[in-house]
């Protein structure tokens, strides 16, 4: 490898063995024929050309060509690389393993796939396995039956995103949450640029279109369900418009309260109109109670007054008739009737008397009866003083 005079890098390997070599290095040199020992350090430049040719050698061969012979190597000549059929067949099944790789895929139950040519809508694919040729066709996934969320009011986009302007002109501080979910993937994704930000942005003006048009005690207390459904069929009316495709689910109506600035002066008004309307239910209470009872007193005196009207009525046709069917006694037999109305009339008024009547003409004045003491009276009446 080395070159006519001996040197490693073809000088005169003669020079330095004439020179004789003062640091008895040039004997050596000199015995050994010009030539640099083997075993001795320093770079070998031939030796490593050696080395890369063989290993493009190699290559080659791997490559399907054939290998440099031993006088390329000698001259530092060799051949390109050349590729096979067998080389051209694999990176061809490689080639097709990684396009259909790219081509098929797989969407979830709960997901569409929206597959564009070309950059154009091409179809909607459904759940499984699916084909979308690359790079022709180009697909992307959504989850049509997942619930999304989009909170507007002070939990939401700010704390002045649910102030809101009654329709009596009171401020009133609101939370709610509309839940969606995609039921056209294509509209959503073409004709909507930004589909989360439209959605707060209608659900927001369709809220405060409500509340304008509504007092503020019945968004306060008892009109919170009806003002949920009237939002709801409004996003999606107004989202409708749009071909967003998008579907409300549903409207949660968190809160509704003052604002806090004024929420304790609030709570202190709305505490008296607890108050008064308390107050009012009692005296309601009250009056019913007591008129319930003057109308059932009324009803009971009608009653008693109807009661004696025919009492009365009664008694005066009955003594009528009575005096009807004297008259015509009386009529027939005047002197019988009369001694037996004067009869009747001193029973009536002597029944009750405790006395005894002495004729003067029977038994020369009451000079036969013998006066008794009454023992029996005594007794009781010393009975009844103890």
């Amino acid at each position: 490898m080395a070159g006519p005079s001996g040197g490693p890098w073809g000088g005169g390997g003669n020079s330095g063995g004439g020179n004789g070599g003062d640091d008895g290095r040039g004997g050596g040199n000199r015995g050994n024929g010009g030539r640099r020992p083997p075993n001795e350090g320093g770079p070998q430049i031939p030796e490593i050309d050696e080395l890369m040719k063989k290993g493009q050698d190699q290559l080659r061969v791997l490559m399907g060509g054939r290998g440099g012979s031993g006088g390329s190597r000698g001259t530092g000549g060799g051949e390109g690389p050349q590729f096979g059929r067998g080389t051209i067949l694999i990176g061809a099944a490689i080639a097709a393993v990684l396009w259909a790789a790219a081509s098929f895929y797989t969407v979830k139950p709960e997901e569409q796939s929206v597959e564009l040519f070309l950059g154009d809508y091409y179809r909607t694919a459904n759940p499984g396995l699916n084909f979308a040729p690359w790079p022709l066709v180009t697909y992307e996934k959504l989850p049509v039956t997942r619930e999304q969320n989009e909170d507007i009011g002070v939990g939401g986009r700010g704390s002045e995103a649910g102030l809101m302007l009654t329709g009596d002109e009171n401020i009133v501080d609101i939370d709610f949450q509309v839940v969606w979910n995609i039921n056209d993937p294509a509209k959503y994704l073409f004709n909507l640029r930004d589909p989360r930000q439209t959605i707060q942005a209608v659900s927001e003006s369709a809220m405060r279109e409500i509340i304008a048009q509504s007092r503020l005690a019945p968004i306060l207390n008892r009109d919170r369900g009806i003002i949920a459904s009237q939002l709801e069929d409004l996003i999606q009316s107004t989202l409708d418009s749009y071909d967003s495709g998008v579907n409300i689910i549903r409207v949660n109506f968190d809160k509704a309260d003052p604002p806090q600035q004024v929420i304790d002066a609030f709570r202190d008004v709305q505490a008296a109109e607890q108050e008064r309307d308390r107050l009012e239910k009692q005296a309601d209470a009250y009056a019913a109670r007591v008129l319930a009872e003057a109308r059932g007193q009324a009803a009971q005196t009608l009653e008693e007054a109807e009661a004696y009207r025919a009492q009365v009525v009664n008694e005066a046709e009955g003594e009528a008739s009575r005096f009807t069917a004297v008259l015509t006694e009386y009529q027939k037999a005047p002197e019988v009737t009369r001694k037996r109305l004067y009869l009747e009339a001193m029973e009536d008024v002597l029944g009750d008397i405790d006395k005894i009547i002495l004729d003067d003409q029977v038994g020369g004045g009451g000079q036969g009866i013998v006066p008794y003491l009454p023992l029996n009276e005594l007794r009781r009446s010393q009975t009844g003083g103890q």
